[in-house]
């Protein structure tokens, strides 16, 4: 029976600089590459050496911890350097890409005729399986652990985000063939959510129960809907799968290929024509960014939306996970009693000063300036008004900053990852780093009783 999530604890964020609903084939890039600190807590083991000539899915590394995690490239070409950093940690995989890809052939597989074992070790042979990821923990899932439910959010209401709607048109035969085999995968449910207002190529689709939710930030995350739907308590496991790769897994099953294509977001107020680009995972983000051109030089450009996203320079590449490049001005002017005067265009929850709710449909142009500097906590309930959790925001966070692991595990710390404290982290007045303090907390707790 489906249950049906409406959140009125949020914040939505309307900045300027929308994608139009255009798709266009991003240039090729020249070059991809794999971060390995995109895939946390994995430590590779390279299986190819540089110089190696590799077809696209052909493993690269497998995780130290577990060799049966596999890392495959996303296209074909030849492995030209394995960047190194302290204590020769693996930072980088560079791969020079041919003009044209060549697959490796992992065979044309029907999910309904196959075990749950076949399927699982289809993934994991394939480098699939990095896609799947787990609460608790926010990790890559740990294969031997059968999840109580998947969830797969259809949805995505962070600023500037892609939508899925769009983003999947067409893709309802790859999408079902993921979710069939994930089905298996789970002696549980795959829940799946969507907006009340869409229309989801996700919809009506086999071996799934389905949710919908209002377009509140952060409803389309998919910590959310599990807290709402089915929270995840001590020594359980829930796995979790983003749209866009489901597209990844099921077309592993249709073609036999490993094949990355996404549609990726170019978007944000520096963006002269922000719209849709088709490109492979790990390209290089300034064969979208420079194809499309920007309004000013100052800019931040950002794999990932503004929330979660991290800073990159345009010769840099698309993260693991991420299906958006978002550019705004760089914040790193002063503005003189900035704090002193009513302000009109800059977004908050409070109402001393700031007058953005006088305008509830207006769209922001923002920069990255924090309009503030760090300092102590300050008790001001605005944590609260944005979290619709059923967690306490400030004690969780101050648990993980004194390392209180009983604590952690009381207040609920196996269902959370650091993009649930995001919103907190944008309201905050003592501009804490809210999802660093989460994110530190979670490995903690892997080492300590993971």
């Amino acid at each position: 029976m489906s249950k049906d999530i409406k959140i009125k604890k949020g914040l939505t964020i309307r900045l300027k600089g929308e994608a139009d609903k255009t798709l266009s084939n991003a240039p090729r890039s020249r070059t991809f590459a794999i971060i390995p600190k995109d895939l946390h807590l994995i430590t590779p083991k390279m299986v190819v050496k540089e110089g190696a000539k590799i077809q696209a899915g052909d493993t690269i590394f497998y995780s130290k911890d577990n060799e049966d995690i596999k890392f495959s490239s996303p296209v074909s070409g030849t492995l030209t350097q394995i960047e190194r950093g302290a204590k020769r940690v693996i930072t980088k995989i560079l791969i020079e890409a041919d003009q044209q890809d060549a697959f490796r052939d992992f065979g044309i597989k029907n999910p309904d005729s196959m075990t749950a074992d076949a399927i699982k070790n289809h993934l994991l042979v394939s480098g699939c399986w990095a896609f799947i990821k787990q609460r608790p923990y926010d990790v890559i899932a740990n294969p031997e652990v059968m999840p109580k439910a998947i969830f797969i959010s259809g949805i995505d209401t962070a600023p500037l985000a892609t939508d899925l709607d769009f983003a999947l048109s067409g893709k309802e035969t790859a999408l079902q063939a993921a979710l069939s085999a994930l089905a298996k995968l789970t002696e549980g449910t795959v829940h799946v959510t969507l907006s009340n207002n869409g229309n989801s190529p996700l919809a009506n689709l086999n071996d799934v129960v389905y949710h919908k939710t209002n377009n509140l930030h952060p409803a389309g995350n998919v910590g959310t809907q599990i807290n709402k739907i089915n929270p995840v308590n001590k020594g359980e496991t829930v796995w979790t799968v983003a749209a866009q790769d489901l597209v990844i897994i099921g077309e592993l099953f249709l073609t036999g290929k490993y094949n990355t294509e996404r549609v990726v977001t170019l978007a944000g107020s520096s963006v002269k024509n922000p719209k849709y680009y088709k490109t492979r995972l790990g390209s290089e983000v300034a064969t979208a960014v420079y194809d499309s051109g920007l309004n000013e030089e100052n800019v931040r450009i950002i794999s990932g939306n503004v929330l979660t996203g991290k800073a990159i320079s345009p010769k840099q590449h698309l993260g693991f996970y991420h299906n958006a490049i978002t550019v705004i001005p760089e914040g790193d002017d002063y503005e003189f009693f900035g704090w002193n005067k009513p302000v009109f265009d800059k977004i908050s929850t409070s109402r001393a000063l700031t007058f953005s709710w006088l305008f509830p449909k207006k769209k922001f142009d923002l920069n990255t300036n924090t309009n503030g500097e760090h300092r102590a906590f300050v008790l001001t309930g605005n944590y609260e008004e944005v979290f619709p959790l059923d967690i306490y925001p400030m004690q969780i966070m101050k648990a993980c900053m004194v390392q209180d692991l009983d604590a952690m595990e009381a207040l609920g710390m196996y269902e959370v990852a650091p993009e649930d404290f995001a919103l907190t982290e944008f309201v905050c007045v003592s501009k804490q780093p809210h999802q660093e303090i989460i994110r530190n907390g979670l490995d903690l707790m892997y080492k300590e009783i993971g």
